[in-house]
């Protein structure tokens, strides 16, 4: 992780230094984010490195684990050719995938409806519940688009355009708004415009909060 408090230019290069002096394949970086809504965000720790600060570190991240062999191929994930993590590529694209066990989530795809689901989620209360224990809710047509763009605008590489077909069912013109938001994002430089995939542009990247919150119902 970085972006902690305190943390320097300096302190994540020894850091990155110690990290790659062990062999792998794959590296999982964060940076520190506040989420709103917690204790943590309004009550922020003191000392947390600025935004130059924190593209400097990004810019470091990249180019030092590039020289060893491993491209980043989502916002936070690094990997040697092959290496790329399949379960989390599963998310990315939009796949499905079962909740199992107190507060698990799950997203299911059937002919003409895709729900998520929820496990109760103290395992107290799971063990005791009856039945499966479990709440079910449709996502909606609106919020598709922006279920789909939020996991795959994470990709360095975006997605195949039609991987929304072969997860939502439909074509991209049936969606509301998903095409006119599309327009948008490319006409402000945050996604590339390609005739088979969505992407996000290096500038997307980097905003990429603000990319994802574009295609929000």
């Amino acid at each position: 992780m970085f972006g902690l408090p305190g943390q320097r230019l300096s302190d994540l290069e020894q850091e990155l230094d110690r990290l790659l002096s062990f062999p792998m394949a794959h590296v999982s970086l964060y940076q520190l984010t506040l989420e709103p809504n917690t204790l943590f965000a309004t009550r922020p720790p003191q000392g947390l490195p600025d935004d130059d600060c924190l593209a400097e570190m990004q810019t470091l991240i990249i180019e030092r684990l590039a020289a060893r062999g491993l491209r980043r191929y989502e916002v936070s994930a690094y990997a040697a050719e092959g290496q790329q993590c399949r379960h989390n590529l599963n998310y990315w694209t939009f796949g499905d995938y079962l909740g199992i066990g107190a507060g698990a989530h799950g997203k299911i795809s059937l002919a003409n409806r895709i729900f998520r689901t929820v496990k109760t989620r103290t395992p107290e209360a799971y063990l005791s519940a009856t039945g499966i224990a479990v709440r079910q809710s449709d996502v909606s047509i609106d919020d598709l688009g922006f279920e789909f763009m939020l996991n795959a605008l994470r990709l360095v590489e975006g997605v195949p355009i039609g991987r929304w077909a072969q997860t939502t069912g439909m074509a991209i013109g049936e969606h509301p708004f998903l095409l006119e938001r599309l327009a948008s994002a490319q006409s402000k430089g945050l996604m590339v415009r390609r005739p088979d995939r969505f992407q996000a542009s290096a500038r997307g990247l980097e905003l990429l909060n603000d990319l994802q919150a574009s295609f929000l119902p």
